[in-house]
């Protein structure tokens, strides 16, 4: 069976997630918006619990990746704390709706029910912890390890705000991210 065929049953699950809810994720759903057969999607997910599971794992590293690829140009660049927060801003307009986004966050809720899918859940945030980390550090706040919890959590919280009120310009991403980082700053000084 081809990667591909793999990857469309991916996408598919995410976008049927993200635009009808968990609820719709059947095997021939899926299959049809994928276009392949249920034996493809069988023999690539035994169960739903593993195509759950890869979906959200699939979706966070290719979020983390983009975002990696991002700070990395700015860590380079020199990153300033003071255009940090319009950077965050910025990456967060790049993907700020749509359907996979919805799926992320309602695969994390899913994840509560399902320990199944409780593995990719915890793996997506400590993968995204430790990408704040490698901000917060590239930014000089003193036990970053410690500060990127927070961050990770507003930003999964301004995420469903954003969804809730279909703010799709990520309005006061900015300004939340300077809050936070003016407090760990300020720790120490």
């Amino acid at each position: 069976m081809s990667e591909a065929a793999r990857d469309r049953i991916l996408e598919a699950t995410l976008r049927l997630i993200g635009e009808e809810g968990i609820g719709a994720v059947t095997n021939r759903a899926v299959a049809k918006a994928a276009g392949v057969s249920l034996g493809s999607l069988t023999y690539h997910f035994p169960s739903q619990t593993d195509l759950l599971r890869e979906s959200l794992r699939t979706f966070v590293d290719a979020e983390i990746a983009r975002i990696t690829t991002r700070v990395s140009r700015l860590r380079d660049e020199g990153l300033d704390p003071a255009l940090a927060a319009d950077e965050v801003e910025k990456a967060i307009i790049d993907f700020a709706y749509g359907p996979e986004q919805i799926a992320n966050l309602e695969l994390h809720l899913h994840s509560a029910r399902d320990p199944g899918v409780r593995d990719a859940s915890v793996r997506s945030v400590e993968a995204y912890d430790r990408l704040a980390t490698a901000v917060l550090t590239a930014l000089k706040v003193p036990d970053a390890e410690r500060h990127a919890p927070a961050i990770v959590a507003m930003l999964y919280g301004l995420a469903v705000r954003r969804l809730a009120t279909g703010d799709t310009a990520a309005t006061g991403t900015a300004d939340a991210f300077r809050l936070l980082l003016h407090g760990a700053l300020a720790e120490n000084d």
